[in-house]
């Protein structure tokens, strides 16, 4: 029962029976907690659910399970608080927009009915992630069907046709006796689930996003994270990336984010079109809203069950792309429970185990193969958007996390301010996983492609190191190749780096689109270094009318780019040979 409460946190006594991270009810009004500290037959509980009105002598249950998630058909297209409760249930139940307390819902449907296609037959032998069938769960997401983890058997018998997530669907003949499966698992949250080996980073998560893929790659299964101060665009990102990146299946978490910024997703996705399949974005997407005004203790459970249900996903083959907004949030939550349990601080009041905590989150991601004697591949990438107060990522949950992730797109206020987006700084970002991609990136789109690269930033690098020496001494002061090399960069900056993402083309752009933009900056910056090495006027080099057009290349539609590449192409090589009189060039 109930000896003391603390907001989230309530101690309770004669709890001898129970275990570490079990489930717990609270009281009367049977809220939701978790076991996070026991002492003897005392027991911390963190309560996810509102905790005023609660005294001493209350009762304090425990389930005898720890915090789990229900995975089967009805996951996509849901939208879960922290805790795994789909919220659209809890409105019918509650008659209203608000949570009530101790509202008890199942997080998948009971009452829906799922075509079960079985794909084994009786007599296989079959083993732990095996495919027994399929569920048609939307238009665009078949979800498969697996042999839980830890079990395997004989198949004695496997049915066809609708069934609800509780029913049978196959029995399975075990050493240990006749096993029934259905097609839901439970699985708890705080453990990574299983597979047969992970593999290393060789091919990029790719989104259209032109800095993050040309620049600062994310691999398949790779962690990346997304620091920078309010108002710099990371939700912004994060949004492009669920739309855009290639990933079968989109799992976007609303950790103690503002409300409105967790509306806006709600509105937007149902109406985003699916560039790969027409269908809405929600069709392969699960939510999971976990806003700032809800309790802060189920902050902390949302990212676990947010990255479970993604390594579900994971588990069926197919490749997972996991948004955090934000990890901070999520923090706050640890150094909120940390202080009520009086352990000893770190720095800035953050828990001790603030690092190990957050790479024991990042280390779930990976490129795997799974479960099951088929070997199928799957990916899970996590996007962690971290909100430093001030922009400032000295702090320790970005320096925790810069620790740990591969990439690091460091957004800047300076650039937001400018109307530059994506606002990310192209001088402070980096990726680890380009050289493990050099491979990937020559052979599949262009074998100058890392060259290409490497060019445009060195130049954007050394436009920096002018850039000083203009705000001392002005721009006159510099050669004409050193002032050619400030209008590539700019060029590079205004028509390369800046994207529109409410455009209806710009937001988005291929991997060839890419290349051919790539060859057309630096392509008008060889010519024109040419040009002056045979005396051409520099003042004519940079006002090219020609250079007009390269910038809106950005705006051609993917049919027409090879098409207009070679026009806008022709074109600078006749203006640049204007220059100096000679069409030879």
């Amino acid at each position: 029962m109930i000896k003391k409460v603390a907001g989230p946190l309530v101690i309770a006594e004669g709890m001898r029976d129970a275990n570490m991270f079990d489930v717990v009810r609270v009281s009367n009004q049977r809220l939701i907690g978790e076991i996070i500290e026991m002492h003897g037959d005392e027991a911390s509980v963190q309560v996810y659910e509102e905790t005023s009105g609660l005294g001493p002598g209350e009762p304090v249950e425990s389930m005898g399970v720890p915090m789990s998630v229900e995975l089967g058909p009805g996951l996509i297209a849901s939208i879960y608080d922290g805790i795994q409760r789909p919220l659209d249930d809890i409105m019918k139940v509650t008659g209203g927009n608000s949570l009530k307390r101790g509202v008890e819902v199942p997080s998948l449907k009971r009452d829906l009915k799922w075509e079960f296609v079985p794909v084994a037959k009786v007599g296989d032998e079959v083993e732990e992630g095996d495919i027994l069938g399929t569920v048609q769960e939307t238009i665009v997401v078949q979800q498969k069907i697996m042999v839980p983890p830890g079990v395997k058997g004989t198949i004695k018998e496997i049915k066809a046709g609708s069934f609800t997530v509780e029913e049978t669907v196959a029995v399975l003949s075990t050493p240990n006796g006749d096993k029934e499966l259905t097609m839901m698992q439970k699985w708890p949250v705080r453990k990574g689930r299983p597979y047969v080996k992970k593999l290393p980073p060789r091919m990029p998560l790719v989104t259209g996003q032109r800095v993050i893929d040309t620049f600062f790659p994310i691999a398949k299964g790779g962690v990346a994270a997304v620091p920078g101060p309010f108002g710099s665009g990371k939700t912004v990102i994060q949004h492009q990336l669920a739309k855009w990146a290639e990933a079968d299946i989109v799992v976007y978490i609303g950790c103690g984010e503002r409300g409105n910024e967790m509306t806006d997703v709600l509105n937007e996705f149902p109406e985003l079109k699916d560039p790969k399949t027409g269908e809405s974005l929600m069709e392969r997407t699960v939510l999971i809203a976990n806003t700032s005004d809800m309790p802060v203790a189920a902050r902390e459970a949302s990212i676990y069950t947010g990255i479970t249900i993604a390594e579900y996903f994971r588990d069926m083959g197919y490749s997972v792309a996991l948004m955090a907004d934000s990890t901070s949030r999520w923090a706050e939550a640890l150094r909120e429970m940390s202080g009520r349990l009086e352990e000893m601080p770190g720095e800035e009041g953050y828990p001790a185990y603030l690092a190990s905590r957050l790479a024991q989150f990042y280390e779930r991601a990976g490129h795997v193969i799974s479960l099951g004697k088929d070997k199928r591949e799957g990916a899970l990438s996590v996007i962690g958007a971290v909100s430093p107060p001030g922009g400032d990522i000295s702090e320790p949950v970005s320096q925790a996390t810069l620790r740990i992730v591969k990439v690091f797109w460091g957004l800047d206020s300076a650039l937001a301010y400018k109307r530059h987006f994506p606002a990310i700084n192209w001088l402070n970002s980096y990726s680890l996983y380009v050289q493990d991609m050099e491979g990937w990136f020559n052979e599949k789109v262009a074998e100058d492609w890392m060259n290409d690269r490497q060019r445009m930033m060195s130049l954007l690098q050394e436009e920096a190191e002018l850039d000083e020496i203009v705000k001392m001494v002005g721009m006159d002061a510099l050669s004409p190749s050193d002032r050619l090399k400030m209008e590539a960069a700019r060029s590079i900056r205004e028509d390369f780096l800046h994207q529109n993402s409410f455009h209806e083309i710009d937001t988005y752009t291929s991997l060839r689109k890419q290349y051919l933009m790539m060859k057309l900056v630096l392509a008008y910056y060889d010519g024109a270094v040419e040009a002056l090495k045979k005396e051409a006027p520099l003042r004519e080099l940079i006002n090219l009318n020609v250079r007009e057009r390269i910038g809106r290349y950005k705006y051609t539609h993917e049919d027409q780019i090879e098409e207009e590449y070679e026009k806008i192409m022709n074109e600078l090589h006749t203006e640049i040979a204007n220059t100096f009189g000679k069409e030879d060039f």
